[in-house]
């Protein structure tokens, strides 16, 4: 019986049975970057709260151009569609700052049936600039019913400035922005995200074919 030690000179080169030999190959490198529906996705959101805003904001400017208006000082006649509460909002110089010049108003129906329940001065601070209106919310005043009411008001105003009568404006503003803002940062955050994961994994590989 003869021993031979691994890989000596006098082993013999018979036939027999040889393990195959040990080693690690190294293959390209995995390729670490988002997949393209994941792009799609991201600027699906984006473009969807975009247009979502796009469309509030033509709504908008809709409402506030829809706005019945009387000239101040002066006055003249609104058809309110329902009874309820209603907004008046000043608009014209210092609407925006609240430099609100002094005037008088009185409502009165002019159509039978109708009654103003109440009128008072607006509990918050509610501003626009859409177009040529520059307003913001000054009195509230709640109608028994639908119908035609005369306005008459007196007062130092300045020329070209008016009183608007409409619904809230301030409630359509934060349902123009709390749907829409969500999805713009969402999707923005998102392209941003998968852009530097594509660009990283780019480096890495570069890094590993040097």
């Amino acid at each position: 019986m003869t021993y031979f030690s691994p890989g000596g000179a006098d082993q013999p080169q018979g036939p027999g049975y040889q393990g195959s030999p040990y080693g690690f190959g190294l293959g390209p490198p995995r390729k670490l970057r988002p997949g393209r529906i994941w792009y799609a996705v991201a600027l699906a959101v984006l473009a969807a709260g975009i247009a979502f805003l796009a469309h509030g904001f033509a709504s908008l400017a809709g409402t506030v151009d829809g706005l019945q208006r009387v000239s101040l000082p002066g006055g003249g006649t609104v058809s309110l569609t329902h009874g309820g509460g209603y907004i008046v909002y000043y608009e014209g110089p210092g609407a925006q700052n609240g430099n609100i010049p002094f005037f008088h108003i009185n409502i009165a129906p002019a159509s039978p049936g109708g009654a103003v329940a109440s009128l008072a001065r607006y509990g918050s601070t509610v501003t626009y600039n859409i177009g040529s209106h520059q307003g913001r919310a000054v009195l509230s005043m709640r109608v028994a019913r639908a119908g035609r009411y005369a306005v008459t008001t007196t007062g130092s105003a300045p020329a070209n400035a008016d009183l608007a009568f409409g619904g809230s404006i301030g409630g359509g503003i934060v349902g123009l922005l709390l749907p829409a803002i969500p999805l713009i940062i969402v999707g923005f955050v998102g392209t941003l995200l998968l852009f530097i994961l594509r660009v990283v994994g780019k480096r890495s590989r570069q890094r590993a074919y040097a």
